[in-house]
């Protein structure tokens, strides 16, 4: 068989001669134009040799750094999936050196039943430029023969042909515009400013909730990530005038918590998982009627400095915003009808992306309480790419000053409102630049992060849900607007005792005088880490007047005051609430006395914990045993003392069963109180009792853990 390598043309001065009147003229294949149609699209193979020789790597229009290869046995294969049908007019093979001798280019409409379309039997590696005629959705290479040990293994597989005119998305290609300083988003020619917000319902509920952003003038959403499930909200956008920002998320996100920390310089496995993953949902949703543009990544910029520092933490972010290129790339070359942007939370990220992202075809910023700020850094910058504001509102918990108590002082209902307000009026202040913005965040959750950002916790209109819709539509006319809660206060606010009542008292007043329910929920976010909201214990008091019962767990909690008006509005405002162990009468004589324990963590955690921090007089220290059975801990009061009261303020780590017990040499004990009941948070134990030596003798655990006590009071 002749060499499949395309000759190169040789033309004799004889030959010219013998010609004079003949025009001599390369051969060409019959559809020589014909586009590349291979590159990006899905690729699968039998088998990979090893991390980073994935199939995509062969379809990923790198002819030499990237490759495929394939086990080291025969038959092995290769497929594209081109996404629909296809007429085929040219294949090439750009073999590494493990080749095909013998292996065959094949073609199928359902990627089960095969059309041989050229067989090859003598290859001899290099390039493989083959001329084919036929057709199919799936074309592989199906190698039968290796001329040596290897595997097969291909730097590129690329095929060539038409797959019909693609008619342009619903309502027209999405495109940026104009040039600098004077750009614009248009949808099918047409001036498109994203009115947005980001989408928090689950996307199966989409129909549900669509025509309340409608009707709130919203014409985008914004997701954070792209799959099967995007489909119903796609749909029901669609079927509503919506558009809908199709995100990627990648490692590290906000940081490691977000989902772990990938390595951009060298996890080449990672970056072709999330090339291939990416490709398939915008082969999948690039028609899609609602589609308005793709965002690669989300903060992961920012995010990297939880993961990395130093040069490493420099050579991560050039890698990744490198890669988020590759990924744009990718986008471009199977759906050239939708922009692609790419999300950071740090106008410092921009120069990377200026540097090393110039496929990007504008720039997404997340901003809150600096959200004003973006135009001048974007003007110093001396950027030449438009963006978009991807996330914005209220000064957010990362912004504000701590409150009396050292937690973040959260904004008001009336601040959260005009901070939306805010936000917009930034983002249009920066005329043919910013060209949108989609708002944080339309979501259900009633938490402590669902309150401070969430237009509709629980499915309850605030204020900021009617300033957006003003911000949109330019008017809340007609609009029943919910109740608006002032001048909250607590107290005692930095001393509420466990299990005691507090004071909480507010101003709380309806626009149209429409009868209210008032609630009062806790969260434990800062003193247990648990984001909820749970109802409290209270009891109203009059004019606007609460008596709460105060948790048992000690620590800064949130106290929130929900005020419903029966039409689907509330007013929410918070303030916190510093609860300590409740006084007991008497002098706690075991402060600063020998304290000595069964076993002590030397590090865990806030430890080393040893046990002298149980009789040091502060909660936020502690002591803490070995996770095992029994275990005690025990105070020399230095004489014979007499002992009323006992205070036990209990770490989640407590326990379930204990005695206490006193002695007067240390060595003979005797029992004055016993429990199998115990619950955690703080015992008070009453005794009549002279002793110079008090232990408590642990006998069961409540958890998992050890026993851990914050303080070990002993009253006298």
């Amino acid at each position: 068989m002749p060499s499949l390598r395309r000759p190169a043309l040789t033309l004799t001065l004889a030959a010219l001669l013998a010609s004079s009147l003949t025009v001599i003229t390369a051969p060409t294949e019959a559809r020589a134009a014909d586009p590349l149609i291979s590159q990006g699209k899905t690729a699968t193979a039998s088998s990979q040799e090893g991390d980073g020789l994935s199939a995509a790597q062969a379809v990923d229009g790198d002819l030499t750094g990237t490759r495929w290869a394939s086990q080291w046995s025969d038959p092995q294969w290769i497929r594209i999936d081109l996404g629909k049908k296809s007429d085929l007019s040219r294949a090439v093979l750009t073999w590494e050196g493990a080749y095909g001798k013998a292996y065959e280019i094949q073609a199928s409409d359902n990627g089960t039943d095969w059309t041989t379309l050229k067989k090859v039997t003598d290859g001899d590696g290099g390039t493989d430029d083959l001329a084919l005629t036929g057709s199919g959705r799936y074309v592989r290479m199906l190698g039968t023969a290796r001329p040596g040990g290897y595997g097969y293994s291909l730097w590129e597989f690329q095929v060539y042909g038409t797959q019909g005119d693609t008619p342009p998305p619903a309502g027209g290609a999405v495109k940026v515009t104009g040039g600098q300083g004077a750009w614009q988003l248009t949808v099918g020619g047409q001036p498109y400013t994203v009115k947005g917000l980001t989408w928090g319902p689950s996307m199966a509920d989409a129909q549900r909730y669509m025509p309340d952003l409608k009707s709130m003038g919203v014409n985008t959403v914004r997701t954070w990530g792209t799959d099967a499930s995007t489909k119903p909200l796609l749909d029901a956008a669609a079927a509503n005038g919506l558009r809908v920002m199709n995100g990627f998320w990648l490692q590290p996100g906000g940081g490691p918590g977000s989902g772990g920390c990938a390595n951009y310089v060298t996890d080449t496995a990672y970056k072709t998982t999330m090339l291939t993953e990416i490709a398939k949902w915008v082969e999948t949703y690039k028609n899609h009627p609602a589609t308005l543009m793709w965002n690669v990544g989300n903060e992961s910029v920012l995010g990297l400095q939880n993961c990395y520092s130093g040069a490493e933490l420099e050579a991560q972010r050039n890698a990744y915003t490198t890669f988020v290129n590759d990924a744009a790339k990718r986008i471009h070359s199977i759906d050239a009808d939708h922009p692609v942007t790419s999300t950071d939370a740090w106008t410092g990220a921009w120069p990377y992306y200026k540097r090393n992202a110039p496929d990007l075809d504008l720039y997404s910023m997340n901003a809150y309480g600096d959200i004003c700020g973006v135009r001048q850094d974007w003007v110093e910058g001396g950027y030449t790419k438009p963006y978009i504001i991807t996330e914005t509102g209220p000064a957010g918990e990362w912004e504000v000053p701590d409150d009396a108590n050292g937690v973040p002082d959260e904004p008001t209902d009336v601040q959260k409102r005009d901070g939306y307000t805010k936000a917009w009026d930034c983002t249009t202040g920066h005329q043919g630049v910013a060209l949108g913005a989609t708002l944080f965040h339309y979501g259900l959750e009633h938490d402590f992060g669902g309150v401070w950002f969430n237009l509709i916790p629980d499915g309850l209109k605030r204020l900021s849900y009617y300033s957006v819709k003003k911000a949109f539509t330019g008017s809340n006319a007609g609009d029943n607007l919910p109740p608006v809660i002032s001048n909250m206060t607590v107290t005692p606010a930095g001393s509420a005792p466990a299990g005691g009542e507090f004071t909480v008292r507010a101003d709380i007043r309806d626009p149209e005088n429409d009868p209210l329910t008032n609630k009062i929920f806790l969260s434990g976010n800062y003193a247990t880490g648990d984001k909820a909201l749970v109802p409290a214990q209270f009891r109203s008091t009059g004019n606007g007047t609460f008596a709460v019962t105060a948790p048992e767990k000690l620590g800064v909690w949130k106290v929130y005051i929900q005020s419903e008006d029966g039409k689907g509005n509330a007013g929410i405002e918070t303030e916190s609430v510093k609860v300590v162990a409740p006084p007991v009468n008497g002098t706690n004589v075991a402060l600063g006395k020998p304290t000595t324990a069964s076993s002590s963590q030397a590090s865990y955690g806030d430890c080393p914990c040893p046990p002298e921090r149980a009789t040091d007089g502060r909660t936020d220290t502690r002591w803490a045993s070995d996770w095992s059975d029994p275990q005690w801990i025990a105070v020399d009061l230095g004489a014979r003392t007499p002992v009323r009261t006992l205070q036990l303020v209990w770490d989640p780590a407590y326990a379930k069963s204990y005695e206490v017990q006193v002695s007067d040499d240390g060595n003979a004990w005797r029992t004055v109180h016993t429990t199998t009941t115990g619950n955690g948070d703080i015992d008070t134990i009453a005794l009549t009792e002279t002793a110079r030596h008090v232990r408590l003798q642990l006998t069961a655990r409540g958890t998992g853990w050890g026993y851990s006590l914050h303080e070990f009071g002993i009253y006298s």
